[in-house]
C-alpha cells in the first residue's frame, strides 16, 4: 500500500489523474447515493455519505481505488472549504448590528478556548480539542476537515476527525429539532431566536431548516449570523497552523516546506472578497455554493472510506463527553447572549 502511494505521488499528473479516477468514481457514487436518499427521506446528506462511505471501509486500501479515496479526502476536501466563502459578504455580516456579532464572535473564540481546555482536563490530545471546539464553534464537519487540513499528519487524526465529524452531524441534528422549539418556548423575538440558532447549531443547511421553521425573519438572521461563524474559518485555520506548524519545517526545501496559509484558505479569502465587492453574479454564486456543497460531501464519503467504526469506537466516551461539553457550552452561551439582548431591548 505504502509503495503504492510513493508511486502515485511521482507520477506525472496526467499518469495520476487517471490513476485516481476508478476511486474518485466510487467517492462521487456514494455522495450521489446520499443526496437522493437526504433528498428521499430529509436529514444531512453529509452523514449519509459518511455511513455509506464508512461501510465501504474496505475498499479505501484496494490497489484500484485507494489513489482516488485520497485525493478525494485531501484535495476535494480542501477545495469545497474554499468555495465557501462564495456564501459571504461584509455586508451581511455588518447589517447583522455590533451587539449580535460581538456575542457571536465572542461565542464562537470561547467555544474554540473551551474545547481545547476541556481536552486537557479529560487528557485527550490537544489536537482533538481544536478539532472539537473548531467544529462546534464554526461550521461542523466542514470546519473539522479544514482545521485537521493543517494540522499534524497521522492515523490517529484520521480517526480522531471522523469522530468529530460524526458526532458533530448528529449533535447538530439534535439541535435543529430542539432549538426551534425552545426558542419557542421562551418566547424570543425572531431575530434573537435567529441569532440563538445561527450561532449555536452546527451545520449551515440545519441552521436554514431551523431558522426558518420559526418565520423568514428568523431564518434570514439566523443564515447571516452563521455566515459570520464561517467567515472566521480562514482565521482559525490559519492561527491553527502557525500553532501546530512543526519547527523545523522552516529548514526545509522550498518544495517540501508546508505552506504558512493553505491554498484553500487563500480561496476562501478570495471567494468572500469577490462576493462582497459584487463581482459575484447570482448564479455564480448560486452554482459554486453547490459546487462547495458537492466536494465536501464527496471529501466526507472518502473520509468514511478511510475509517471503520471498528477504529471509530477506540475513541471512547470522552470524545462524546468532550463534544457534549462543547455543544452545550455554544448553546447556553448563544442563548444567554439572545435573553441578554431581549431584556435590553424590551
Amino acid at each position: 500500500m505504502r509503495s503504492l502511494m510513493l508511486r502515485y505521488m511521482r507520477m506525472p499528473a496526467w499518469q495520476s489523474w487517471g490513476l485516481a479516477l476508478p476511486g474518485a468514481g466510487l467517492c462521487v457514487l456514494i455522495a450521489l447515493a446520499a443526496s437522493f436518499v437526504a433528498g428521499l427521506h430529509g436529514g444531512p446528506a453529509m452523514l449519509y455519505a459518511l455511513l455509506f462511505g464508512t461501510a465501504l471501509h474496505y475498499l479505501h486500501a484496494e490497489v484500484r481505488t485507494a489513489p482516488g479515496v485520497r485525493f478525494c479526502a485531501g484535495t476535494v476536501l480542501r477545495l469545497g472549504v474554499g468555495l465557501l466563502g462564495a456564501r459571504i459578504t461584509l455586508g451581511q455580516i455588518a447589517a447583522l448590528g455590533w451587539p449580535t456579532v460581538f456575542i457571536t464572535i465572542i461565542g464562537a473564540a470561547t467555544t474554540l478556548l473551551a474545547g481545547v481546555a476541556m481536552a486537557r482536563r479529560l487528557r485527550l490530545p490537544a489536537t482533538l480539542g481544536v478539532l472539537a471546539g473548531g467544529a462546534t464553534a464554526i461550521c461542523g464537519a466542514s470546519a473539522a476537515m479544514a482545521i485537521a487540513a493543517v494540522l499534524p499528519r497521522s492515523a490517529e487524526r484520521e480517526r480522531e476527525t471522523l469522530s468529530v465529524v460524526v458526532l458533530a452531524t448528529l449533535l447538530s441534528t439534535v439541535a435543529m429539532l430542539a432549538y426551534p422549539l425552545l426558542a419557542t418556548l421562551l418566547h424570543l423575538p425572531p431575530a434573537l431566536a435567529g441569532l440563538f440558532m445561527g450561532g449555536s447549531i452546527h451545520d449551515v443547511a440545519q441552521v436554514v431548516v431551523a431558522g426558518y421553521a420559526l418565520g423568514n425573519e428568523a431564518g434570514d438572521v439566523a443564515s447571516v449570523v452563521k455566515l459570520l461563524r464561517v467567515s472566521l474559518l480562514a482565521l482559525v485555520v490559519m492561527g491553527v497552523a502557525l500553532a501546530f506548524r512543526q519547527p523545523g519545517s522552516a529548514a526545509l526545501p522550498a518544495a517540501s516546506r508546508p505552506p504558512l496559509i493553505p491554498g484553500f484558505v487563500l480561496l476562501f479569502l478570495a471567494m468572500a472578497a469577490w462576493h462582497s465587492l459584487g463581482w459575484l453574479p447570482a448564479p455564480l454564486q448560486t452554482g459554486l455554493g453547490q459546487a462547495s456543497q458537492a466536494c465536501l460531501t464527496v471529501g466526507v464519503a472518502a473520509l468514511g472510506m478511510k475509517t471503520s467504526f471498528g477504529e471509530l469506537t477506540r475513541s471512547g466516551r470522552r470524545t462524546a463527553v468532550l463534544m457534549g461539553f462543547t455543544t452545550s457550552w455554544i448553546g447556553l452561551l448563544m442563548l444567554a447572549g439572545a435573553l441578554w439582548l431581549q431584556l435590553e431591548n424590551p
